[in-house]
């Protein structure tokens, strides 16, 4: 039963009810060995937290900042802050030092938690440039301070400044003083089309948010929730206070590279992710399946079908799967898929919520047949996350992100962009008068940028309207849905498609060099560096074939013609990507001109 508690008491109303039942499994920093965190222990760090953070003069409403991956500290200094009213300010682990600079000072940042050696680094050397930042608390106790930096403490020595809860008659006064209406996060959203702005979350909105989808995310106390996604990032960061609301277990998975074997040593019900994990799901279990002999490839290939008309042709539909088709699919579904689901870690797969990027339908469609239920969705910084979303107890479509939560109004603009109202939307963005005036009309909708349409109760997008590309012909070209169709490709690892003034599509790709290396060598293909592997016209002629195949379905005005391959990955120190890893396309733009500007001679 979910306990929708204002954030700054939920962990000890939590606590209250399960006691010395574990709230965590967790490695601390260069561990091995999981381990294990009450409620009980939890709650009791967290107002250690809340004493010490008083000690420190951190007031009410003030902005705090949490620069590191995911670990138990994380959660023990967001929800300290939230015991005083404070503030937390979030910045992603791979933050540049300039990002760093540019939200301590536009935040105002006083007080700066982070995570190991590489953020510590950062932040020390910013410290000169940001004339508000005093401290920096480090949360790995191996990481080395600076001699010459005298203002910096490790984690636990600033807890020891609460150990005793010496302030805690302030901290429970603060508690009584708690309002829906104070300022709970301030994130700072990754700038694909420009300067990085803060969009102000409150604790309003995060109680509407557990509502609405405590009525449609079937998330228990019995599950067990793997934490993937940086805590940053509103996708994670909301699914993970609304599994805390409901007691169920987070497993917090601090080195994000390590995530499939984490996932196979603590065996999660549930994970949030975006579809490039998936993807990579998908591709690892074809290459599989594509290495095995004949009659295993075979028996796979017919469980997989049955997996698809028992998921997609009946279940997704809400139709009873016909009684021999249900047996079918319960033998197989024991005997085949679930050894797939097995090496995946995911013997007790409950349900898995999808976002962040478009899906491509074939990997859903995958996903589904082999047992494992994706729950596509939604949603912004902007709107505390879910917007929308598949529910298990309702039909959906495959290319949907399901259907809109409880409490929030969708309304479709006449140039097809969608248009949000509700208790979970953003009052607006951080000390940006202007943005604000431009984000939200008179009616109080929040304009998304993205293009979209309703049908049947489901919403479909379609493409960001600013990322729309026009040919030099006149045609409108979604290149995240070109990428989304091509990326399921076993040899592409990322794509970037061109076409914005263009004569025709063409395409940057990154490929995936193992398998590449792999079918060089099996065709006798012999190149001295990656380069060389690249622009091999075999190479290239191979992958061109490749993607001629999936594209199909797409218009001749949207297909690619032209490719060219990258001997290395597009980066966030080069400013190609955000955080979230999404493609800043007007850097790719200018970082690649000349070969771009090549396949069009």
């Amino acid at each position: 039963m979910q306990n929708n508690q204002h954030l700054s008491i939920l962990v000890h109303e939590q606590a209250k009810k399960y006691g010395s039942r574990p709230v965590f499994t967790f490695r601390m920093f260069g561990s091995l060995k999981w381990k294990e965190l009450s409620w009980s222990q939890f709650s009791l760090r967290v107002k250690q937290v809340s004493n010490a953070m008083l000690m420190l003069g951190i007031k009410p409403q003030e902005n705090v900042g949490v620069f590191s991956q995911n670990c138990v500290q994380y959660h023990y200094t967001d929800f300290g802050a939230y015991g005083i009213r404070a503030v937390t300010v979030p910045f992603y682990a791979t933050s540049s030092e300039q990002q760093i600079q540019y939200v301590v000072n536009d935040a105002h940042i006083r007080f700066l938690f982070v995570g190991e050696q590489d953020q510590y680094d950062k932040a020390h050397r910013v410290i000169g440039l940001c004339p508000t930042l005093e401290r920096i608390i480090v949360f790995d106790s191996s990481v080395r301070i600076s001699k010459h930096d005298p203002n910096s403490l490790y984690f636990e020595d600033f807890v020891a400044m609460g150990e005793k809860l010496p302030r805690q008659g302030e901290v429970e006064q603060l508690w009584e003083q708690r309002s829906f209406d104070d300022v709970c996060n301030i994130l700072y959203t990754s700038g694909t089309t420009g300067e990085s702005k803060g969009v102000v979350l409150t604790y309003g909105q995060y109680h509407a948010a557990m509502i609405a989808n405590g009525k449609c995310v079937p998330v228990g106390e019995k599950d067990r929730v793997m934490e993937f996604l940086p805590i940053t990032h509103i996708f994670e960061r909301g699914w993970g206070y609304l599994c805390l609301t409901v007691g169920a277990q987070l497993i917090v998975n601090t080195y994000p590279q390590e995530i499939q074997q984490s996932m196979r040593e603590t065996h999660p019900t549930c994970m949030s992710a975006v579809p490039r994990f998936w993807e990579k799901v998908y591709m690892g279990v074809k290459e599989k399946i594509e290495n095995s002999g004949a009659v295993q490839q075979k028996l796979f290939d017919h469980a997989l079908e049955v997996g698809r008309r028992y998921n997609i042709e009946y279940r997704a539909k809400g139709k009873r799967p016909p009684l021999a088709l249900a047996l079918e699919y319960k033998m197989l579904n024991s005997s085949v898929l679930s050894l797939v689901r097995k090496q995946l870690g995911l013997e007790n797969a409950h349900f898995f919520p999808t976002a962040g990027a478009t899906v491509s339908p074939e990997v859903e469609e995958f996903i589904h047949s082999i047992g494992i239920f994706m729950m596509v969705g939604y949603g912004l910084t902007e709107s505390l996350a879910t917007v929308s979303c598949d529910h298990m107890d309702e039909p959906y479509t495959v290319g949907s992100v399901g259907r809109p939560v409880e409490g929030i109004q969708v309304k479709i603009s006449e140039d097809g962009e969608i248009l949000l109202k509700g208790p979970t939307i953003t009052r607006g963005y951080y000390n940006r008068d202007e943005a604000n005036k431009q984000a939200f009309d008179s009616e109080g909708f929040f304009h998304t940028g993205d293009a979209g349409y309703l049908r049947d109760g489901e919403l479909f997008l379609t493409e960001r309207i600013k990322d729309l590309f026009k040919t030099s012909n006149g045609k409108y070209i979604a290149p995240q849905m070109i990428e989304a169709m091509l990326l399921v490709d076993k040899f592409i690892d990322q794509i970037s498609i061109v076409a914005n003034e263009r004569k025709f599509v063409s395409a940057l790709i990154v490929p995936e060099f193992r398998l590449l290396e792999e079918y060089a060598k099996e065709h006798e293909i012999e190149y001295a560096s990656r380069e060389e592997l690249c622009a091999n016209e075999q190479i290239s002629a191979m992958m061109l074939d490749r993607i001629t195949t999936l594209q199909q379905s797409l218009a001749y005005y949207e297909q690619v013609k032209r490719i060219t391959l990258l001997p290395h990955h597009f980066t966030m120190e080069n400013g190609e990507l955000t955080n979230t890893l999404k493609i800043k396309r007007a850097a790719i733009a200018k970082n690649y001109k000349e070969l771009i500007d090549k396949m069009y001679e």
